[in-house]
């Protein structure tokens, strides 16, 4: 993307950062019609531009420290929890990336499939994309997820990385092949 910005655009990363700061903007979705409207960059690059000045992508943090940070600040009790389930995932195949984001580590195979997010300091929310399964029982609507999921199961300790977790978080890693 980046060199896609400098041929297209005539301006680097930098350059649009500097146009950006002078604007005093904060939120994405201002800076974003700013970028577009003001100076007629694309979605895909007007995106990519306010993800590197906020600092909101993955990319420009390393990884361990985001998943650190998720696991910080009352929350240190669900790590277990992330490192029981990355363990189950990852023995399902060696084509699956975990992704850290700060609020979440998305999974993907070659689509996406399980979201794993700690979202208060007693549940961790797992986000599940299996299409065409009715919810039942502690397998519910996506909840906070939106159209990222279909599925989510809240968990609150290891030991509920049980089988049918598993089959369910197998059943959506197939999907994603």
């Amino acid at each position: 993307m980046e060199k896609g910005l400098l041929e297209k655009t005539g301006k680097s990363l930098a350059e649009w950062k500097k146009i950006v700061k002078a604007t005093s903007l904060e939120k994405h979705g201002e800076i974003m019609k700013y970028l577009k409207s003001e100076h007629g960059l694309t979605h895909g690059f007007a995106n990519f531009v306010t993800l590197k000045y906020r600092e909101a992508d993955a990319g420009s943090h390393d990884a361990t420290d985001l998943v650190n940070a998720q696991y910080s600040k009352g929350k240190e009790v669900l790590f277990p929890i992330y490192e029981k389930l990355k363990a189950a995932i990852s023995a399902f195949g060696d084509d699956i990336e975990f992704v850290p984001k700060k609020a979440n580590v998305s999974v993907r195979r070659k689509k996406q499939f399980a979201l794993i997010q700690p979202s208060t300091k007693t549940r961790m929310d797992l986000g599940l994309k299996i299409k065409g399964k009715d919810p039942a029982g502690r397998l519910e609507t996506s909840g906070p997820f939106g159209s990222m999921c279909t599925h989510r199961v809240k968990l609150s300790e290891a030991g509920e990385v049980d089988g049918e977790l598993l089959a369910w978080l197998k059943e959506a890693y197939e999907m994603a092949g």
